[in-house]
């Protein structure tokens, strides 16, 4: 792992690697058709028995409330979505195992075998904060077409959103400092994958999972683990292997025995422009500092620490005058750092009473106790701020959009008529992540308990659409 790797600042005469990911390579992605519940097909079959089916229809995605104690969400996956919307198909043996099961009857199956989702989807643009009621998502077609994307859309919405609700917090904790995705080990293989992607839309500078940076162009880093030292008969013996391998710009991982002991010899291996040390165990905030002193004293000034070992967001704040200069998180970033889903929803809010493609919709919503009420109509979101360009409400309505909101409108158009409009970088999503996050109330960034950093205000102006 070379200083360049770890996102931090290049110094004269060494060479940066790419410090910006998105790029990547579009891997062919599997049909998604059969990443649903069983009862979207059934749903499917009842309504084309009813003749209910291709009633236009709006299904939104929301959540009724943040995580305890979260402040503000963190809406990651639309790419991930818009993948899996184009490739919604149902092929021979998927067919073939719905028959086979007689899951569905054969006029649905014959539905099934022509189904491209022909409508639009409005959403907030990936990187973008929610809040409790936002309408993250917007669907509209037939029930049919739009009814059998629920699961898939929210499985992947759930799981990234709230992998990039936890990176979000503890870049906010880091600073400065560059964060290096490594739980990869810590989770499913694919869902690894889709971890890295939304660690880095909410904050993170690289990521150890080659997949991701294949698949995605996240930046990609490692050098050894503990088991390179121990192979080698002597902690000296390792260390020279790597820097006659890697350079002396690279990161010696410094605490498999003695850590006084190792700094030393990184050094003399390496000389002074040793690139980093990693620390793995121990008192972080104590063995830092004597790190730190230690290098200094040796004449390695410029070589930086990096501390790994079970870190969340707290540990790393609690780490803020420590004197570290990058941070490797693993378990409590890819499982949400105590809450591995955004608990979104997906819902039916307004369908027209006929499959008439002109006629008018009308609102639904559920009604029902025990907190799963839901608010019915076709609606927009935009973010009020105060007087000094800071968000300062979240504001939700249906019908008419007031003209002091116009132009802070937050849903952008995804999909129309059944074709992506909205693909873009991942870097695109990092920075507006970055500046959304930045124009909340300086309260948002705060790691202790609390509600949501801006209240959810409902405008219904009129009924439908």
């Amino acid at each position: 792992m070379n200083t360049a790797d770890l996102g931090l600042p290049e110094e004269e005469g060494r060479e940066a690697l790419p410090q910006k990911g998105g790029g990547g390579r579009r891997v062919g992605v599997p049909s998604t058709a059969l990443f649903t519940d069983q009862y979207e097909l059934t749903m499917l079959q009842a309504a084309l028995k009813a003749g209910t089916a291709e009633r236009r229809s709006v299904f939104e995605v929301f959540t009724r409330r943040l995580p305890e104690g979260r402040r503000y969400g963190v809406v990651a996956g639309t790419g991930r979505v818009l993948d899996a919307v184009e490739n919604f198909r149902f092929d021979e043996g998927q067919l073939g195992f719905l028959r086979e099961q007689r899951i569905v009857d054969e006029e649905t199956l014959a539905w099934l075998a022509d189904y491209r989702f022909t409508g639009d989807i409005w959403g907030y643009p990936e990187g973008e904060v929610y809040f409790p009621g936002s309408p993250i998502l917007r669907v509209e077609g037939s029930f049919a077409e739009c009814v059998l994307l629920e699961t898939v859309m929210l499985s992947i919405l759930n799981h990234d959103s709230a992998i990039a609700a936890a990176a979000s917090r503890m870049a906010s904790a880091a600073g400065e400092r560059p964060l290096i995705e490594m739980g990869a080990r810590r989770t499913h293989e694919l869902a690894a994958v889709a971890a890295a992607r939304a660690a880095y839309v909410g904050g993170f500078a690289t990521t150890s999972d080659l997949a991701a940076g294949f698949r995605y162009g996240i930046p990609t880093v490692g050098t050894s683990a503990h088991a390179f030292t121990l192979l080698h008969d002597h902690e000296r013996d390792a260390f020279q292997a790597q820097v006659d391998t890697l350079g002396p710009g690279t990161t010696l991982l410094v605490d498999t025995y003695d850590v006084a002991e190792a700094v030393r010899t990184a050094v003399e291996v390496a000389g002074p422009e040793l690139g980093a040390v990693r620390i793995d165990s121990g008192d972080l905030l104590l063995v830092a500092h004597r790190v730190r002193q230690q290098l200094d004293e040796l004449g390695a000034t410029r070589t930086r620490i990096v501390v790994t070992s079970d870190l969340d967001e707290y540990a790393i704040a609690s780490l803020a005058a420590a004197p570290v200069d990058a941070y490797g998180v693993g378990t409590q970033l890819v499982t949400g750092s105590g809450h591995p889903t955004a608990s979104m929803v997906y819902k039916l809010v307004a369908r027209a009473e006929t499959a008439d493609p002109q006629a008018p919709l009308v609102p639904v919503a559920k009604k029902s106790s025990g907190g799963k009420v839901s608010v019915g109509g076709r609606k927009w979101a935009a973010r009020r701020l105060d007087a000094d360009g800071v968000a300062e409400a979240e504001v939700v309505g249906t019908g008419a959009v007031p003209a002091e909101l116009a132009e802070r409108q937050l849903l952008v158009r995804l999909v129309e008529a059944g074709r992506v409009v909205a693909r873009e970088p991942l870097d695109v999503a990092r920075e507006r992540h970055i500046a959304a996050r930045a124009n909340l109330p300086l309260s948002a960034t705060q790691l202790s308990r609390g509600e949501p950093v801006l209240p959810t205000e409902y405008v219904h102006e009129r009924s439908g659409s």
